[in-house]
């Protein structure tokens, strides 16, 4: 009877181990390759225009992260799943900055998204008004100055990996079965914590504020529209809602995204280093790079022609 039940259970974990590994790479394939062709949309955009608006800079930016952050993602699978043993202390130490880079970047460029619009939305009279005509190098620059915020509260994880094999403790954070963090003192682990969350409290409260200011900007233009017997009691929106609403859109994606990712990290050490269910808290970690695009693609009239255009093409070949 022993021997039946450990067969049974044997053969639910390699069945969870395939669907987990399937779950995995799909993850990973699938949101390769629609960052991939929201990349390729902006960069054919830019080259016919000449031209790019801020908010388009910035969500090219956000495709290029996301491809990067499922790229490592493919590397850590690899690792999760063959079990290569191949990770050096150089490597691992590479890998966790490395993704810690573009997540910051991606945490950063979504919050700058969202004041980006609150800042085109916002009328001549306001105090934002100024700031609207910027250049797409001093974006850039401010974009980069929200991500040393957020890497300066980070950077001590990449410091603490290393390459252990054949280790089991409950004190290591497992990144793959290769690479893992080393435990902290519990005054840096509480210190580290408290301030990565006043960060992250910091940048999606300042999410939370452009959006509030959007909401209130579009809902007073409604209730001017219908006031008015003009044009603007058309129920089609004008371009700049329709951004508005996907950028809306995208930063409750995020917030959705990270309080997912909070309550799995939280209980992380519950699990006792499953590889299933770390597996699944990676996944989770990326689902915003992996739904992002898809948010984006299916608001973009444009996009939406062009693809509806190349399927078409196919369809009568």
């Amino acid at each position: 009877l022993n021997t039946v039940l450990k067969y049974h259970q044997r053969t639910k974990q390699l069945s969870d181990h395939i669907s987990i590994r399937n779950a995995f790479f799909s993850e990973v394939g699938i949101g390769i390759s629609a960052n991939t062709i929201l990349l390729l949309f902006h960069n054919f955009t830019f080259l016919l225009q000449h031209r790019i608006k801020p908010t388009e800079l910035i969500i090219g930016l956000l495709a290029l992260i996301h491809l990067g952050m499922l790229i490592i993602m493919g590397f850590i699978a690899t690792d999760v799943f063959e079990s290569q043993n191949v990770w050096d202390d150089i490597k691992c130490q590479s890998l966790i900055y490395l993704y810690k880079f573009l997540r910051g970047l991606s945490i950063c460029a979504t919050c700058l998204l969202c004041v980006l619009q609150a800042i085109t939305l916002s009328p001549r009279s306001s105090c934002l008004a100024k700031f609207k005509h910027k250049s797409p190098h001093q974006i850039l620059c401010s974009l980069g100055f929200l991500w040393v915020f957020y890497m300066s509260f980070s950077a001590h994880f990449s410091f603490s990996a290393t390459a252990m094999h054949n280790v089991t403790s409950h004190g290591l954070v497992f990144i793959t079965e290769s690479c893992m963090i080393l435990p902290m003192s519990f005054f840096l682990r509480d210190l580290f914590s408290i301030l990565g969350a006043l960060r992250d409290v910091f940048l999606i409260g300042l999410m939370g504020l452009s959006s509030g200011y959007m909401v209130t900007l579009l809902t007073r233009h409604k209730r001017q529209c219908q006031h008015l017997n003009s044009t603007c009691l058309s129920p089609k929106a004008s371009p700049v809602q329709r951004a508005t609403w996907t950028i809306l859109l995208l930063m409750s994606l995020f917030v959705l995204m990270y309080c997912l990712d909070c309550i799995f990290s939280s209980s992380r050490s519950m699990w006792n280093n499953d590889p299933v269910c770390n597996s699944i808290q990676i996944m989770v970690s990326n689902g915003y790079a992996m739904t992002s695009p898809f948010l984006i693609l299916f608001n973009e009239k444009q996009i939406l022609n062009l693809l509806k255009s190349f399927w078409g093409k196919i369809a009568h070949v």
